[in-house]
C-alpha cells in the first residue's frame, strides 16, 4: 500500500524497523505525550525526544532556536545525513509533530513508523529499558524556517479574508464549541469555543485505521477532496496546540503530495484567546 503514496519513503513498517535496528545510518526517535512510556520500554536503540522539554523553548511560547536544536541532535548522535525514523503514542501525533519540527530546521531525511509503538508492542516485538548512548556529532542545522510549513495568526486571518481552505482537525465537539479541549481531557486552555470561520471539520482520526495505521490514498482523497481540500490550493491545518494537525499536515504533504500545506501551531489555544479574532460555532 505504501507505494501508492506520493512519498512512500516517508512511511516505514514495523518489520522494516526490526530489520534495521543496527543500521548506523538510521536513528530511531520516540516522541510521546506520556513522558513515562519510553522508560517503561522502547524500541532497542531508540532515543527519546520530548515535545516539551526538548523541542519547546522554556520561556517563550515557541520552539527552540538553532543552537539548541543542533545540541539536541548532536547529543542523540544524529548527523546531517542520518535518516531519522519517528514513532510514538497517541496514533503518532507526537511523532508527526517532532518530524515537523525537525523539518523547520531543514532535517528532511525522515519517516514515520506506521502504527506507532502500539503496533510494535501488539506484534510482540522486543522492547528495551536501556537508554542508548551514541557518540556526539557536530550537527549543523539550517536557520529555522518559520514560513514554508508553519502558519501564524496573520496567515489565518488572510485565509479568512481570501476564503482559502482551513482544516480543523479537532473533534466535532471542539469544532462546534461544545468542548474547549479534546474529549476526556480537562476543559481548559481557551476562553471561547468554536472554530475559525470557514474552516472544514476533518478530524485527524479519520486519517488512520482502528490499528492506528494510515488509510489508503483512495480513502484519504475521499476524506479531503469533497471538502475542497485539493492539491492546487494553499492549505492551513490547526488543532489546539499543533500536534494533531501535524499528523494531518503529514498526511496531506507526504501521503497525498499536496505542495502547499502549513501547520498553525498556535491553533485554538491562541485563536480562542485572541482579542478581536472572529469565530464560528
Amino acid at each position: 500500500m505504501a507505494t501508492e503514496y506520493a512519498h512512500p519513503e516517508k512511511l516505514v513498517e514495523t518489520a522494516w524497523v526490526a530489520e534495521h535496528l543496527h543500521d548506523a545510518a538510521i536513528r530511531l526517535v520516540e516522541s510521546d505525550e506520556d513522558i513515562l512510556l519510553y522508560e517503561i520500554g522502547h524500541i532497542p536503540g531508540a532515543v527519546k525526544i520530548d515535545w516539551v522539554q526538548d523541542l519547546n523553548d522554556p520561556i517563550r511560547r515557541d520552539y527552540i532556536d538553532r543552537a539548541r536544536f543542533e545540541a539536541l541532535l548532536a547529543k542523540a548522535g544524529i548527523h546531517q545525513d542520518t535518516r531519522v525514523i519517528f514513532y510514538g503514542d497517541k496514533n503518532n501525533w507526537w511523532a508527526c509533530y517532532a518530524l515537523w519540527v525537525f523539518q523547520l530546521f531543514g532535517h528532511t531525511n525522515t519517516a514515520i513508523m506506521n502504527g506507532g509503538r502500539q503496533k510494535w508492542i501488539d506484534e510482540g516485538r522486543e522492547l528495551s529499558k536501556t537508554t542508548p548512548a551514541y557518540p556526539a556529532t557536530a550537527y549543523r542545522a539550517s536557520d529555522r524556517d518559520d514560513h514554508t510549513i508553519r502558519a501564524f495568526r496573520d496567515d489565518v486571518l488572510e485565509h479568512i479574508e481570501k476564503s482559502l481552505p482551513l482544516v480543523d482537525v479537532r473533534s466535532p465537539q471542539e469544532y462546534s464549541g461544545e468542548l474547549l479541549h479534546m474529549p476526556g481531557y480537562p476543559q481548559e486552555g481557551a476562553l471561547r469555543g468554536g472554530h475559525v470561520p470557514g474552516a472544514k471539520s476533518i478530524p485527524w482520526s479519520k486519517n488512520v485505521t482502528d490499528q492506528a495505521t494510515f488509510k489508503t490514498v483512495a480513502d484519504l482523497k475521499t476524506l479531503y477532496e469533497p471538502n475542497g481540500i485539493t492539491p492546487d490550493r494553499d492549505i492551513i491545518a490547526y488543532c489546539r496546540i499543533g500536534e494533531r494537525s501535524a499528523l494531518s499536515w503529514f498526511v496531506l504533504t507526504y501521503l497525498l503530495g499536496y505542495p502547499n500545506v502549513r501547520n498553525y501551531d498556535g491553533s485554538w489555544t491562541e485563536w480562542g484567546n485572541l482579542v478581536g479574532a472572529p469565530i464560528e460555532k
